[in-house]
């Protein structure tokens, strides 16, 4: 191991037998963290190349159990995003892609400091399971087209455990290892295609778009090199998506959405999303496959797709139809404009971590999740305010967290006299045929 990790730290390129010695040794036990740490770190700075990337996604793919979906009917598209703020658009755009015939047969993940995980978000519907046995998964998937759960306990187990050594050894935002980590989860999880979503901005890993882009164009490859139809999004997460920052806030907002009644930014997004779905899916042109994302949404059908999952995963329908008889959070507080003018910046990653401090997120992954906590933005980038005014509503279960909390939402937001640049919120699009910006 001293040999590999001296290898890397110099710039030279490993093979792919050097790279399961790593891997497996270290997911076996056989390597200790302090090794494995001195050798992520080298990786950070000294990188891979794509053919040391796609030999470790498939030594971390099949580190653990490789899901077979090939029981359940029709095309099988996944879903990922990289992480983001107030981001649940696979609540909405998974049930528009299945209203249109794709089948949604999907693992996701729990959030861990201010990005927000799947999970979390569907545990706060009342009865519904995330946490299902494989034969009930694949009945459901097959049955209604759509079903979500919590990843299985030995999915990639490498990647689980570099995962929470890079946490705290500060080698997170590396491209190869972010590559790595996000492809060998989701080509282990079985889907036909993958569309990944890609984010950019203060809110996301790649706070740079080339960076972003380069990520992007490397998971393509990656997944189209062992046969998964594999496209991606490139997407501005330097605001917060949408209105609603924690768990049942944002549950009721993709209702809202999927009702033709929530903000222009989540629609709009989770409409190309479930798009570009549909079309790795092989239904149609791309210019074809946003229309029928948009009446999918438009008769309804999309909304029912939901319905069904919730329903087929023991969920409580009724605060489905009835939002309003989500749990609620103890306290609700207004926080004022501190002066007037234009909001022209609002820090997605800072809003994150005011909505964490809420107790909407985890510090730590042992962190109980309180499902009501979060914040509603009234006032969003680009908005003009009044000193005084309410810009934002904090909801919490313990009065003690909102000084912390308001602190650190306001010091994500910036106020000027002079309105910001507009911003794309859909940057371009990553195929195997190239990048295409909007």
């Amino acid at each position: 191991m001293v040999d590999l990790i001296e290898k890397k730290r110099d710039g030279g390129k490993l093979s792919k037998k050097e790279i399961e010695t790593v891997v497996l040794g270290f997911t076996r036990g056989e390597i200790p963290d302090y090794q494995m740490s001195a050798f992520l770190m080298a990786v950070y700075y000294r990188g891979m190349d794509e053919e040391e990337i796609s030999d470790m996604t498939a030594v971390m793919a099949g580190s653990g159990d490789m899901v077979d979906l090939s029981e359940i009917p029709g095309v099988k598209v996944d879903k990922h995003s990289t992480g983001g703020v107030g981001d649940k658009t696979t609540l909405i755009a998974a049930p528009i892609a299945a209203a249109c015939g794709v089948t949604i047969a999907k693992m996701s993940g729990r959030g861990l400091g201010f990005t927000g995980g799947t999970v979390d978000k569907l545990e706060s519907i009342p009865g519904f399971r995330t946490e299902i046995p494989r034969e009930e998964f694949m009945k459901i998937a097959g049955e209604t087209g759509i079903c979500v759960i919590g990843q299985s306990g030995n999915l990639a187990p490498a990647d689980k455990k570099i995962y929470a050594l890079r946490d705290v050894t500060a080698t997170v935002d590396s491209i190869p290892l972010i590559a790595g980590s996000i492809m060998s989860k989701k080509i282990a999880a079985g889907s036909d295609c993958i569309l990944l979503d890609v984010k950019t901005g203060s809110g996301a890993f790649m706070k740079k778009l080339e960076d972003a882009v380069k990520l992007a164009e490397i998971m393509v490859r990656i997944g189209e090199k062992v046969g998964r139809h594999t496209a991606a999004l490139i997407t501005n997460m330097d605001v917060p998506l949408g209105h609603a920052i924690g768990n049942s806030l944002e549950v009721i907002e993709a209702i809202h959405t999927l009702q033709g009644k929530g903000p222009e930014d989540l629609t709009s997004i989770c409409l190309e999303l479930a798009a570009n779905m549909i079309f790795l899916a092989g239904k149609g042109e791309i210019g074809q496959c946003r229309k029928m994302a948009r009446q999918a949404l438009q008769n309804g059908s999309a909304y029912q797709k939901l319905k069904d999952m919730i329903s087929a995963q023991g969920g409580d329908i009724g605060v489905i139809d009835y939002p309003e008889t989500f749990e609620k959070a103890r306290v609700c507080h207004e926080v004022p404009a501190p002066a007037g003018g234009y909001i022209t910046h609002m820090d997605a990653a800072q809003c994150g971590i005011a909505s964490m401090l809420l107790g909407a997120g985890r510090a730590t992954k042992e962190s109980l999740i309180d499902h009501s906590a979060g914040i509603e933005l009234i006032k969003k980038t680009g908005d003009v305010v009044k000193l005084g005014e309410p810009i934002a509503r904090l909801y919490t279960s313990d009065p003690c967290l909102l000084p912390d909390a308001q602190k650190a939402y306001l010091q994500a937001v910036e106020i000027s006299d002079h309105p910001p640049m507009a911003q794309k919120l859909i940057i371009g699009r990553v195929t195997t045929k190239g990048v295409e910006y909007v």
